[in-house]
């Protein structure tokens, strides 16, 4: 894949992507992912942005130290963090004379056909227009994001809806591994996934588990994109310029290769 062929890429970004370990945002990294989004979109490819990370800025907004356990608790916070991150995207991004937008909303959009095609015409023109759109589930009305998902299935369910070519999920480790490598010294990363056979998904662990890193949500999502015919990375997100190389085809992270 050349940096220079015009690609649809869809990037989710983590929470762990974007804040310390104290919950306050990473703001180096942050700038540093707006700076290889934006020129990304420079050479003329087509960005989508799905960012996590509203529940924990909207707890370090209020000074709040530990995340709350209440479902009503998590939505106000993700309300109050919706606003505070794309006020840093929009900064971010307006540094270099990009616009952004926000699209926010609910699973179920998805799932009824005129509403699909409704909000697949918005993706379009904002593309048209040369925005990129930063997208979240509406956590504040629906909850499966908040409880379950990390945006890993929404990513791909977006990048399926739009016909993305690539998608990449940055999160806080280098990739699937062939065993739990926060158990296993010896654990080695698995560079290519061809197919996502009930082995590699075994790898990932059971729903609601760790897992090798939290790695079941991202199985289940690269599972959705690949059938999509989208090739999907996962990748750590420590240093977001491994983008160049993503594009590059080089091996970074895990890649599972598209099935049509």
């Amino acid at each position: 894949m050349s940096q220079n062929e015009k690609k649809r890429i869809v990037v989710k970004v983590g929470t762990s992507t974007l804040t310390h370990k104290t919950g306050k945002t990473n703001i180096a990294r942050m700038a540093k992912l707006v700076s290889v989004l934006a020129d990304l979109h420079n050479m003329g490819h087509e960005v989508i942005l799905v960012s996590s990370g509203a529940v924990s800025i909207g707890k370090g907004r209020l000074n709040i130290a530990d995340k709350p356990s209440e479902t009503k608790a998590l939505q106000a916070l993700a309300a109050i963090g919706q606003g505070e991150l794309m006020f840093m995207y929009d900064k971010l991004f307006g540094e270099y004379d990009v616009v952004v937008s926000q699209l926010l909303f609910t699973t179920d959009v998805l799932e009824r056909e005129q509403d699909r095609h409704h909000l697949l015409d918005t993706f379009n023109q904002l593309l048209d227009y040369g925005v990129i759109p930063i997208v979240n589930e509406n956590d504040s009305i629906s909850v499966d994001e908040l409880l379950n998902g990390d945006n890993d299935c929404l990513s791909a369910t977006v990048a399926a809806l739009i016909d993305a070519d690539l998608l990449v999920m940055f999160t806080d480790t280098d990739g699937l591994y062939d065993s739990n490598p926060n158990e296993n010294e010896d654990a080695k990363l698995i560079e290519l996934v061809e197919e996502i056979t009930p082995e590699i998904a075994s790898l990932a662990g059971g729903a609601g588990s760790r897992g090798t890193g939290g790695f079941a949500t991202k199985i289940k999502a690269a599972k959705i994109a690949t059938d999509a015919g989208i090739t999907v990375v996962i990748a750590n997100g420590n240093k977001p310029t491994k983008m160049y190389k993503i594009l590059e085809g080089k091996s970074v992270g895990t890649r599972f290769l598209a099935q049509k």
